[in-house]
């Protein structure tokens, strides 16, 4: 099959654009899950409020769990995108084939952990007497369709990898559009409440893969084989994809965290700020997911070329990457203050929580655009395989944020906790910003002794 880019050789300004556009169109869609998810059982009749909060509850945990599809995918991506850049297809042929066997193996024991525990950690993470029966039946269903959601997520990586930007966009609006199809089905015409929103989530994650794994076999340029295993090039997958596990990991870590002290410190409160948390975090995901689509779907152009010994291509193309992300995240910091209200009011009608959570949304978007070269940063080096830069930068940013939200309660009121994302974004960028300088100099130094 032809490729659309030509990741070597085409200009940089228009591959940037043909990869990253599609890239952040297919993970803005793929927010849809989520969103229409919420929407839907937000406005159950009678019990939309108090269901919202059971899915929010398991809202962090089950973006953890998926987690693992970008630890490996994001991890084995750029690995392979090297080896084709160096021109060895038979090392990226090994690199997919390891990947689709360590994501198989993973999606298997993961499954069986989550419904082993899953009483202990939704109590923890803030499910009350009252939400608990929502969050319960909601993540079950969910839970047992977790081969489909990290096949689709993680092997999609390396649809991207190929530079196939429209094909990995079509696997994730594949898998959107049935969802948005199916939810009000389950969810009203079969009166099967959050049990069906989650049964439509995981029809439709189903389908993507089916899509993906079926493009990966028969169309790619590099296919999926059997065979050709190695314990040491699985551990150096795992190695390279922590730093993107770790971001989401921690990320729901301490949305976790923020729904546990909400609930402690709230008092009375405690589930209607939940509730706001949870509209919060799926404005949250509308600016970090299609961030992540251009900062990650970029990553091919850095790995390919680097693999080249192409150190200009790369510093170009990260200063377009740069630009585009903090471009996209001005444009959300914006939407925070013009359709915060609107936005809110697709999850609930009643007008004082729709108050809260507009406030607490303009909170978290106080430093969106510096978030936006963040993610450009830390992903650019991890498609260089440079996990000695983007780690540490990554731990930073959530040692920050997780020691804020701690802290800041004990001083302040519980809504005051929406604080620790802004400051946790400033201060993370203020170190974030001479170490790529330092980087970018390592690479032109590349340039003379490849």
């Amino acid at each position: 099959m032809k490729m659309e880019n030509d990741l070597g050789r085409d200009k940089i300004s228009r591959l940037v654009f043909r990869i990253a556009i599609p890239s952040m169109l297919a993970q803005f869609v793929s927010v849809l899950y989520s969103i229409v998810d919420r929407m839907f059982v937000g406005n159950i009749p009678g019990i939309g409020d108090v269901s919202l909060a059971g899915v929010g509850v398991c809202g962090p945990i089950v973006t953890m769990i998926g987690a693992f599809a970008f630890l490996v995918g994001v991890g084995g991506s750029p690995l392979m995108g090297i080896a084709m850049g160096s021109g060895n297809r038979q090392k990226a042929s090994r690199i997919l084939a390891n990947c689709f066997a360590l994501l198989g193996g993973i999606s298997i024991l993961v499954t069986i952990l989550a419904l082993c525990l899953r009483e202990p950690m939704l109590r923890l993470f803030g499910a009350s007497d009252v939400t608990y029966p929502y969050a319960e039946a909601y993540f079950t269903v969910y839970v047992s369709g977790t081969i489909f959601a990290l096949m689709s997520v993680g092997m999609g990586q390396f649809i991207y990898a190929q530079g196939y930007a429209k094909v990995g966009m079509s696997s994730v609006i594949l898998g959107a559009v049935l969802n948005i199809i199916l939810d009000p089905i389950f969810i009203y015409v079969f009166h099967m409440g959050v049990r069906g929103a989650a049964i439509a989530t995981v029809i439709s994650q189903a389908a993507s893969a089916t899509f993906v794994l079926l493009f990966l076999i028969f169309k790619a340029d590099i296919t999926i084989t059997i065979g050709r295993y190695s314990i040491r090039l699985m551990l150096r997958i795992l190695q390279l994809g922590l730093t993107p596990f770790l971001i989401i990991a921690f990320d729901n870590v301490m949305i976790i965290g923020m729904n546990a002290l909400l609930q402690k410190y709230g008092g009375a409160a405690g589930d209607t700020l939940i509730t706001v948390n949870t509209i919060v975090q799926s404005f949250m995901l509308v600016l970090t997911m299609p961030l992540g689509g251009i900062s990650g779907g970029t990553q091919c152009i850095l790995s390919y070329n680097y693999g080249a010994h192409n150190p200009q291509r790369v510093v170009k193309a990260q200063k377009y990457i740069v630009g585009y992300c903090m471009a996209y995240a001005a444009l959300l910091f914006v939407l925070s203050w013009v359709a915060g209200p609107l936005f809110v009011s697709l999850f609930t009608k009643d007008a004082a929580l729709n108050a809260q959570a507009c406030q607490a949304i303009r909170i978290c978007t106080l430093a969106a655009i510096p978030l936006g070269a963040q993610y450009a940063i830390v992903d650019g080096f991890t498609g260089m395989g440079k996990v000695r830069y983007s780690l540490p930068l990554s731990i930073w940013r959530k040692a920050v944020f997780f020691t804020a939200i701690f802290l800041i309660p004990v001083y302040f009121d519980a809504f005051s906790i929406f604080y620790a994302e802004p400051i946790s974004d400033v201060l993370a960028i203020l170190v974030s910003t001479p170490v790529f300088f330092f980087g970018k100099k390592r690479l032109l130094a590349m340039q003379k002794n490849p």
